[in-house]
């Protein structure tokens, strides 16, 4: 019996297993097969409770940066094996940290004589796999992949220190529920052969990455009203509009050119979400072509300006709150209230370079903007 000392770790582990077994069962009665095994509450706070102390291990000068997967080696497709299993402790997770940190490779993790090692390094895990990824020092994040296997993983929850935020499914089914919120809490529709990608949900991620903080704005494909809260001339206006992304969205693929096509999507992504770094919004179509970036957004002639809106996060316990837009952030924040406010069926993305994301939409029912709180699904 490990006994753990990270208080955070008994608090989430219940919660947690309850998530993974509710999701394994389902997708078992969905008939689906190579699903990972259910991780027990136990084995979840073990985890994490040695995960914990080795993120605060430095090694070098540096800080771990790394991603666990609870399985066995015969899950993992074709896994790298260590000949001589490691202990499961915190100084061999901070001596195999430079070796893992490049993103999409985990160390693997599972029981020999009903103790945990380390038995090597994969790439591939299983449906609804247990991960557990170190972002920066005493900063967890507990997630799964997606079903279709591309693309940004599902956030559980999120360990900060003492802090513990628990996702809440749930907000997937309110009526004001954005589609871009909806993808980020793992509930997807497929419904064209490039369901696999959600295309908001990789700018977002590429832009949060960037760590410099910028706004995009996706307006209605074959409209003009937007530049009614744009200030003229738009410095970086772009003509012809730049339509890599919906080219490659609408190409037919076939499934051995699956893999190349996602990353010419990967690539036009970090392409196009790098500028939002340059000082103003960028604005997209919603079929993804690029209007403009660098743009400042203005009220429009005779609009009122926006004085109220309601901010939620889907995290188990926190409630919806009516605040003033200033309230809410910055200028970046402000502006991007006023252009959701006037355009009401546009919705603005806003990252803050302390690593807080916001999306701003338009609710019909409640007749003012929504701001979604949504960093903790990005991590």
């Amino acid at each position: 019996m490990y006994k753990t000392t990270y208080r955070a770790a008994q608090t989430v582990a219940k919660v947690a297993a309850e998530h993974f077994a509710q999701h394994l069962a389902a997708a078992r009665l969905r008939g689906e097969q190579d699903l990972a095994p259910d991780p027990y509450a136990q084995t979840i706070a073990h985890i994490i409770d040695v995960t914990f102390w080795a993120s605060l291990r430095r090694e070098e000068g540096h800080s771990p940066k790394i991603s666990l997967a609870f399985l066995p080696p015969e899950s993992a497709g074709q896994p790298l094996l260590f000949e001589h299993k490691l202990a499961f402790k915190p100084s061999i997770l901070t001596k195999l940290a430079p070796a893992v940190e490049r993103p999409g490779i985990h160390l693997g993790i599972w029981y020999d004589n009903d103790q945990l090692h380390v038995w090597g390094t994969t790439r591939e895990i299983p449906s609804y796999c247990f991960v557990l990824e170190v972002i920066e020092p005493g900063l967890l994040v507990i997630k799964h992949r997606r079903q279709d296997s591309y693309g940004k993983f599902i956030n559980v929850a999120v360990l900060k220190g003492n802090e513990v935020k628990i996702v809440d499914e749930t907000s997937a089914t309110l009526s004001d529920c954005p589609a871009l919120v909806t993808s980020l809490l793992g509930f997807i529709s497929p419904s064209s052969q490039h369901e696999t990608v959600d295309v908001l949900v990789q700018l977002a991620t590429s832009m949060r990455a960037h760590g410099r903080g910028g706004s995009l704005l996706v307006v209605p494909a074959g409209t003009q009203a937007w530049r009614e809260s744009i200030m003229h001339p738009i410095q970086y206006s772009v003509a012809p509009a730049y339509s890599e992304l919906t080219r490659l969205m609408q190409q037919e693929i076939s499934e051995p050119d699956r893999n190349r096509w996602q990353v010419s999507v990967q690539r036009a992504i970090d392409s196009v979400a790098g500028l939002t770094a340059v000082d103003g919004a960028m604005v997209i179509s919603d079929q993804h072509e690029l209007l403009a970036f660098g743009a400042k957004i203005k009220r429009p002639d005779g609009n009122s300006m926006v004085e109220k809106m309601i901010i939620t996060e889907p995290i188990k316990g926190k409630g919806a709150r009516v605040v003033s837009p200033a309230q809410s952030g910055g200028t970046r924040h402000l502006s991007a209230a006023q252009f959701v406010y006037d355009q009401r069926d546009a919705l603005a993305l806003v990252a803050s370079q302390d690593g807080r994301f916001t999306i701003f939409t338009w609710s019909p029912c409640e007749h003012m903007v929504h701001a979604h709180r949504v960093d903790a699904l990005l991590l």
